[in-house]
């Protein structure tokens, strides 16, 4: 049996515009995805969820998603524990040339799901890092955070970007421009997170995104504009100069806004935030629900939102350092 875990993620700036090669700058959160991995010998998976915000359930099935199991969960909780973690498995069979390797799987989180906080990715880094190490290899970061980055791409139609798993696997704040990724200096980053309860459809808003881009010249300018905050936030950030980080939050969070992808209960948390003295405050991840990020180093926003309307919870989250976690 082997254990790993890996963190979630808040965007500082970028998202959706990292999709089409503009920089994004992520950071980690210490709400974490735990991995439990058994190898068995028949080549079947049977996937155990904990709490993946919703009630726990167990799927077994022979290694392929094309006939579902009928179990009473959201559709989206069972593409998490058998599109995810079956790709994962398919990455993890590859990189350890064992093709007919089976396992059972048993995932814990402290990350709602399409909340915006890299659910998906924390689950994929873990299970690609535990499997492999229970058939007896240890892959480096770098392999690690690009074996789940084309678990990501695979199970998103092409539309992931390598942001989230990469911070997932590294830890701490990153930067993600394409291919280059690399990590950045951050100072202890006074995070306040507003949770609505719900979750956005990452493939629709994505494909919405796209379709703006393709109409509407000013859409793809605006994609183009998320890109030059990220390299202005960048500088911000190893400067550790919270107030104009949360000023660059806010105009990030307009433009994601006017491409669509905020939503009643977003606006009025980002509102609530800003009313209650945060440096800034914006959407985090596909947006159309989900959470909001705020910097505050003092109660007040964490209250006001949890008085907000819309908001079902709200709480404080360190940023995380370390990014996957080895644990047994």
């Amino acid at each position: 049996m082997t254990v790993s875990s890996a963190p979630g993620k808040v965007y500082l700036f970028g998202e959706h515009a990292v999709v089409y090669g503009e920089p994004a700058v992520p950071c980690a959160i210490e709400l974490r995805a735990r991995v439990e991995v058994t190898e068995r010998s028949d080549g079947k998976l049977r996937v155990h969820a904990e709490d993946l915000s919703l009630d726990g359930f167990t799927v077994e099935y022979g290694g392929s998603t094309a006939g579902r199991p009928d179990v009473n969960v959201s559709e989206s909780l069972v593409s998490a524990a058998m599109g995810y973690v079956d790709e994962a498995i398919g990455q993890v069979r590859d990189v350890t040339d064992t093709d007919d390797a089976g396992f059972d799987v048993t995932i814990e989180s402290d990350i709602p799901l399409g909340a915006g906080l890299g659910s998906s990715a924390a689950v994929v880094v873990a299970a690609i890092d535990a499997a492999t190490r229970e058939l007896g290899v240890t892959l480096e970061t770098d392999e690690l955070a690009e074996r789940a980055y084309r678990t990501e791409h695979n199970v998103q139609d092409g539309q992931a970007s390598r942001a989230d798993t990469f911070c997932s696997a590294t830890g701490g704040a990153v930067r993600v421009e394409g291919d280059d990724r690399r990590s950045l200096e951050a100072p202890d980053l006074p995070f306040v997170i507003g949770f609505d309860g719900g979750a956005g459809d990452t493939g629709e808003l994505v494909s919405g995104v796209r379709q703006l881009r393709e109409e509407y010249d000013f859409a793809s300018d605006t994609v183009a504009a998320i890109g030059d905050i990220v390299r202005q936030g960048e500088r911000v950030l190893e400067d550790g100069d919270l107030e104009e980080l949360g000023r660059l939050m806010n105009f990030n969070h307009g433009l994601l806004s006017a491409l669509g992808v905020s939503s009643r209960s977003l606006e009025t948390m980002v509102w609530s935030a800003r009313d209650a003295g945060a440096y800034g405050a914006k959407l985090t991840g596909a947006g159309g629900g989900g959470c909001i990020v705020a910097l505050d180093a003092t109660p007040e926003t964490e209250t006001a939102l949890s008085f907000t309307p819309g908001c079902e919870e709200a709480f404080r989250a360190e940023l995380a350092e370390a990014g996957v976690k080895r644990l047994e």
